[in-house]
């Protein structure tokens, strides 16, 4: 399966294929004529897949150099980019190089940044490994890394060259990486694919109906994200329904401490959270959090999440990229299968976050 994103300036292909990791190196030189690559990796993803990816790509004529840094959300930060700037410094990377980001989605978020900033711009290739990378942060060009005080507050937009998905590869995820993958995937059924519900409908929600759906599930939400990065690249507009759930979801990664509540945990939990007010308010129609709620649950995402410090978890909310000045924008759903934004005062926030 193959999705174009038709962006003006800067069109890629997603290639979605099983046992498409063999073939890197065959597809990395269908677009490129980079001298050298240096493969950015985690040391988990590292120890499976990386000399797999580096023999391949040495085997289509590539020179080939490998990064790897300590797994987790606490390593994707401005000191772990330093190291990798040194690491292509002393290797003597150009412009005429390129990086392949091989992993989830800190370390497609961290070399995306790396090479948007590397001598003011490298090419990359996204491979993700994930559920949540490759239904979704791998696509669409955002870039970034955490400081102490906010999530993603530091990064760039950079479109990477191609983005190759091979599903067979989360055969390796822990059942927990499995599931916190489906956190985006029912998200985007929400906003946007009544169809892509109606399969998430139909499955069981045991991880292995996730694997042997995994090309259909990808599919569609890579689509879903893919028309609404086209129409919105630098997130002026449509792109803000990616967000639905994010707000409060980043804002409870952070509180929790990075990495001990899971990305895709943490939307699903915002989305929840948020709909129940929402709906409350009249703002997304009845009994529709009710439906959110029993899909995260049957998948085994969490739909809640202890402590709730309502005072902590707005202070986050303060430092979001979505707020501006004294009021931030949260996305609702009108209906299944669509999106909205909603505007909100930064003092009627705290109401959204009451339990």
């Amino acid at each position: 399966m193959k999705l174009h994103v038709d962006l003006s300036t800067n069109p890629y292909d997603i290639l979605i294929e099983r046992g498409s990791l063999t073939k890197t190196g065959e597809w990395a030189r269908s677009i490129w004529n980079c001298q050298k690559i240096a493969i950015i990796t985690d040391n988990h993803v590292g120890d499976l897949y990386a000399n797999q990816v580096k023999s391949s790509l040495e085997e289509a004529g590539f020179e080939v150099i490998l990064f790897e840094f300590l797994e987790g959300e606490a390593s994707k930060n401005l000191t772990t980019v330093n190291k990798a700037y040194d690491f292509l410094i002393e290797n003597n990377m150009t412009r005429s190089d390129g990086i392949v980001a091989l992993g989830g989605g800190v370390v497609g978020d961290l070399a995306g940044f790396v090479a948007s900033t590397y001598m003011r711009g490298i090419p990359f290739l996204q491979i993700p490994t994930s559920l949540t990378a490759q239904v979704d942060s791998s696509i669409g060009g955002k870039t970034g890394v955490n400081t102490p005080k906010a999530k993603n507050i530091v990064g760039t937009f950079a479109q990477p060259k191609g983005v190759l998905i091979d599903p067979d590869v989360l055969v390796t995820l822990g059942e927990r990486e499995l599931i916190e993958g489906m956190g985006e995937v029912v998200k985007y059924g929400l906003i946007d694919d009544v169809e892509l519900w109606d399969l998430l409908e139909k499955l069981d929600g045991k991880p292995q109906s996730i694997l042997e759906n995994a090309e259909q599930i990808i599919y569609h939400s890579c689509n879903v994200k893919r028309k609404i990065v086209v129409e919105d690249e630098f997130e002026g507009g449509v792109r803000m329904y990616l967000n639905f759930g994010h707000t409060i979801g980043h804002a409870i990664e952070q509180t929790a401490g990075y990495g001990k509540v899971m990305h895709g945990e943490a939307v699903a939990i915002g989305m929840v959270q948020i709909s129940r007010v929402a709906e409350k308010k009249g703002l997304m129609p009845d009994g529709i959090t009710d439906q959110i709620e029993a899909m995260c649950a049957k998948f085994g995402l969490p739909t809640a999440h202890e402590p709730w410090h309502v005072d902590d978890l707005y202070a986050a909310l303060t430092h979001d990229k979505k707020a501006r000045g004294n009021s931030i924008k949260t996305v609702i759903v009108p209906e299944l299968g669509s999106a909205a934004i909603n505007q909100i005062p930064l003092e009627e926030m705290k109401e959204y976050l009451e339990k």
